[in-house]
């Protein structure tokens, strides 16, 4: 079978279930801001932060593709569709990975900038393509098709992907990057 059907030639694009939307349909726009998260992950993967990361990210990148499922299907959780797969447990999961490398890493005493290492770096970008998605997704839930799991799965996200990001960089004994105001100078 064929990726390739010319189905979507015409600007739409088919969703779970059958219908046909628009390519630039807040649906299409909130799970592909999803799926170009998971491209996102798989980059920073490749960068090779410490190994619990990879773990981590390997767990979120199964989660994603699965949210990204649900977006595609009008009828997720709804009374006639199937149940979100993405969850209370999902986010509670994220939760206390969040909590386990705020006991290793030190707090924070000013903001940072994006960057260290490369690793660091790439789970910057990451972190910024969650917080699109995150918006993509909200615009998804006050258009009428509610998804406040995925909501709160993707703002967790984005905070332990900066946890992540600042860990990369404290594995490596590489220093996180000080933003300093202009006005402090």
């Amino acid at each position: 079978m064929s990726i390739t059907t010319g189905g979507g030639d015409r600007g739409d694009s088919g969703l779970i279930g059958g219908d046909r939307v628009a390519k630039d349909d807040v649906r299409l726009e909130a799970y592909g801001t999803v799926d170009e998260l998971n491209a996102a992950l798989s980059l920073a993967i490749s960068a090779k932060p410490p190994e619990t990361v990879v773990a981590q990210l390997e767990v979120v990148s199964a989660d994603l593709f699965s949210l990204g499922a649900d977006l595609a299907n009008p009828a997720c959780g709804t009374e006639e569709g199937p149940a979100a797969r993405i969850g209370e447990g999902s986010s509670d999961r994220l939760t206390e990975w969040i909590r386990e490398w705020e006991e290793e890493i030190p707090a924070l005493s000013n903001f940072i900038l994006p960057g260290g290492t490369g690793a660091s770096a790439a789970l910057h970008l990451a972190r910024a393509v969650c917080r699109r998605a995150e918006r993509r997704v909200v615009t998804l839930d006050r258009s009428g098709s509610p998804a406040p799991e995925a909501v709160i799965y993707l703002n967790r996200l984005s905070d332990l992907l900066f946890m992540q990001a600042r860990t990369a960089n404290a594995s490596a004994d590489v220093a996180d990057v000080p933003w300093i105001s202009p006005q402090a100078e």
